[in-house]
């Protein structure tokens, strides 16, 4: 390829949130970035995303990266320049009796970390959700910063920030594999034989990275899910309702731009494996009827509510369901993958967080420290847990 390249100080391979995030990051500190995606920016599963944004995290590293990048998303106007998508409707949680004391310590967790989250009570919810059977729930978490983004539109500024600091972004560029020298990466070759050198690679491939690291004898424990979203079209006008994550039927829903509701399925407990470049990007029968299930279910004020559409993604989950952001035992190698579906909310930390790792090799924010998203954690049985797990909803968190 004429125009790519030879050298850059770091390479990024994949122009999906993470990566595009990571290029800022890096360019703005002086860096010089190459980010080569296969597609187009966000073209990947990075378009997929459901946006919630939330700092509700029993993990306290996870919930203070969430709370940093709020506060990239609410700037996002000012430092991009741009309408990047973020809505900021509010976040409620809501649980059943016998989350009620896992609930009331993670929010107490997420404060000391600098989260504005707060407990509220059923008429407080009421006001804001009118509509919903209350009933069953003991308690109430409440983010008023809370909301939902667009994650394409997030990429793509995050690619355009990058690009102002000198990062280069080239699209349609398939990576084929890593170069290496010994027990060092020195660069990547493409699908057309050209070769990159370079002094890091960071690879933010998603669901892709198992099989792109594994030529290395890196074996990186990622499920591909495919996670099923459900357009629904409330039957009424609902006003400013917040998102709504409801953990006693298992189910999150959001208001979307124009009037629908996005529904999605929070019972994970069940993996539905998928191939990513081979999956139906269709929602099943099973996924609509759930969804009819439950919304009417909590729902029952919405008595004029139809199936609008939907679409599918997915998720790269690992067996802690949280990513893997650190270097490997190749010299010259991050890996920042494994989201498992909460990479939107943490993206601007994430980069942050990868630039520390190739600049300095540790975290910068002593809040986050880069050992929890250790790659080694696996083999070493010691996954990354909340110290107080939902009952029957441990992948919330």
């Amino acid at each position: 390829m004429a125009d790519l390249p030879t050298s850059a100080e770091v390479v990024i391979v994949g122009g999906g949130l993470e990566g595009c995030s990571a290029a800022w990051q890096l360019a703005s500190r002086g860096v010089d970035v190459l980010v080569l995606e296969k597609g187009t920016v966000a073209s990947g599963m990075t378009g997929k995303s459901s946006g919630i944004v939330r700092c509700h995290y029993g993990v306290s590293s996870l919930a203070a990266m969430a709370a940093d990048s709020l506060e990239v998303l609410e700037q996002g106007q000012e430092i991009f320049g741009v309408d990047i998508g973020f809505r900021q409707t509010g976040y409620v949680v809501g649980v059943g009796e016998p989350n009620v004391d896992p609930l009331r310590a993670s929010l107490a967790a997420q404060q000391a970390v600098g989260v504005d989250t707060v407990e509220i009570g059923a008429s407080e919810v009421a006001a804001m959700w009118p509509h919903a059977d209350l009933e069953p729930f003991a308690a109430f978490g409440y983010e008023k910063r809370g909301g939902y983004g667009d994650a394409y539109q997030t990429a793509q500024a995050f690619a355009a920030a990058a690009r102002a600091h000198g990062a280069v972004v080239r699209q349609g560029v398939e990576v084929a594999g890593l170069v290496t020298d010994g027990d060092r990466v020195t660069g990547v070759v493409t699908s057309d034989g050209s070769r990159v050198s370079a002094g890091t690679v960071v690879v933010a491939t998603g669901v892709w990275s198992r099989p792109f690291l594994a030529p290395l004898g890196i074996d990186l424990p990622i499920r591909v899910h495919r996670e099923e979203i459900v357009m629904v079209a409330p039957g009424l006008e609902l006003g400013a309702v917040p998102v709504f994550s409801d953990l006693v039927s298992l189910q999150y829903v959001r208001p979307e731009v124009g009037g629908d509701i996005l529904f999605g399925n929070s019972d994970l407990q069940q993996l539905s494996d998928a191939d990513p470049d081979e999956y139906s990007n269709r929602p099943t029968e099973e996924i609509l009827d759930i969804a009819v299930e439950k919304i009417g279910t909590r729902f029952p004020g919405l008595e004029n509510a139809s199936i609008a559409g939907g679409y599918a993604g997915c998720y790269d989950v690992t067996p802690d369901w949280n990513p893997v952001i650190s270097r490997m035992p190749q010299e010259g190698l991050v890996v920042a993958a494994g989201f498992s579906g909460h990479g939107f909310k943490i993206s601007p930390a994430v980069g942050r967080l990868i630039a520390d790792l190739v600049v300095d090799g540790v975290s910068s924010d002593p809040r986050i420290p880069e050992t929890d998203f250790r790659f080694s954690r696996f083999a070493e049985g010691d996954l990354l847990r909340s110290p107080f797990p939902y009952k029957g909803a441990g992948e919330m968190r």
